[in-house]
């Protein structure tokens, strides 16, 4: 044994030197395979590798120019073309602002208390902003990583926050007027809720979050829109334009980002149909789902069951809000799809109807109950409704 080893290192050391000007077929094809990249290959694959979604972050990159143009044409301009707060409040700098308040809160006085929960649920919901910009810092591909980043991306974010900024400071401002709620409870409330922050499922993918913001900016524009029905329909006339107004915010962004899921279909319609089909096997979580007052633990199941009652966002609007959207994207007409997204394609076009008729069952059901029990309002002094 010890002979042949030695005689493999002969017969090994005894080969002739390979000529280093000679390669084979086979070893130039290696050679090529292990080109060296160059540095704009190399950082393109260093910036792919910082992200859970690089085909996402390119997909949402393509149509940038698409949100440069979103930003000009539904943003509005800041400054005196935009309206704010105060065009819709008693002018405290008036001579006649105790005559303007007095009538302010004439008006504010017919509103009902059932209106004044949904309504305070709202405003809380809004003054909970810090926590939605949070949340679109998150999405891959469409953060502002400087703060004040120029790009398109960045720009939809903070515009789109200062928008949305004068819906909370508007109704703050008027439940405060009106005298008819414990501001401090209210105040509590929407500390508790930015402290609790609120977690949609979107797990940093830009497709997640373009299809939650879709589905809940309309839910958003609903509910303000028939507490104006409500406003109106009590006598306070201010209230129903003020609501009214952010209502009409709340559908130009609405627009805004379905048509960002538009340019994302033309782009990669099957991911987007995974991530829109992975969404809906869950449930889309409300952004107020974790507020509470420090006094009821229940405080937000409580505020949907009155604006249920109230017929200001119930179950009915969650599932006509999933019909419209199946519409709006065209769902059913969809093709060219893989065979796992089109059974995809397919749960989504049958699932409207059957959260239709849950929600049916559930509200004759509630309908034939016994009265329902009242419950008392930390935000309305204890009064129950």
């Amino acid at each position: 044994c010890s002979r042949e080893s030695s005689a493999t290192r002969l017969r090994v050391t005894n080969m002739p030197p390979v000529d280093s000007n000679t390669l084979t077929p086979r070893e130039l094809e290696t050679m090529h395979a292990t080109k060296p990249k160059s540095k704009e290959e190399i950082a393109k694959e260093i910036a792919r590798s910082r992200y859970l979604y690089p085909k996402h972050v390119e997909v949402v990159r393509d149509f940038e120019p698409f949100v440069d143009k979103t930003v000009e044409d539904i943003l509005l301009e800041t400054g005196e073309s935009a309206w704010q707060p105060q065009d819709f409040l008693p002018d405290m700098e008036r001579e006649d602002w105790v005559e303007q308040l007095k009538e302010f809160r004439g008006k504010a006085d017919c509103v009902t208390d059932e209106t004044l929960v949904v309504l305070i649920g709202d405003m809380v919901t809004e003054e909970a902003l810090p926590t939605y910009q949070t949340l679109l810092n998150t999405f891959e591909g469409c953060d502002d990583p400087a703060g004040d980043t120029p790009n398109a991306w960045a720009r939809w974010s903070r515009g789109w926050t200062s928008e949305e900024n004068r819906h909370g400071d508007l109704l703050n401002k008027y439940l405060y007027l009106s005298g008819r709620c414990n501001m401090r409870k209210v105040e509590e409330t929407i500390q508790h809720l930015i402290t609790s922050g609120f977690n949609p499922g979107a797990a940093q993918d830009p497709y997640r979050g373009f299809v939650y913001t879709s589905f809940q900016e309309r839910a958003t524009k609903i509910s303000h829109g028939n507490v104006a029905k409500l406003a109106k329909k009590n006598g306070d006339s201010n209230l129903a334009k003020i609501c009214s107004m952010i209502a009409g915010d709340e559908g130009r962004h609405e627009k805004a980002y379905q048509a960002f899921c538009d340019r994302v279909i033309e782009r990669d319609a099957d991911g987007f149909i995974e991530v829109f089909a992975g969404m809906m096997k869950g449930q889309i979580v409300m952004p107020a789902e974790l507020m509470t007052d420090g006094c009821d633990p229940d405080l937000y199941t409580n505020f949907a069951d009155v604006a249920q009652r109230t017929g200001v966002y119930t179950a009915i609007d969650y599932a006509d809000i999933l019909e419209f959207l199946v519409k709006r994207w065209d769902l059913e007409h969809m093709t060219g799809l893989s065979a796992k997204a089109d059974e995809q394609r397919d749960f989504l076009c049958r699932l409207p109807a059957r959260y239709k008729k849950l929600a049916e069952r559930s509200m004759n059901k509630a309908s034939k109950s016994p009265e329902d029990v009242k419950i008392p309002f930390s935000w309305i002094n204890g009064r129950a409704c």
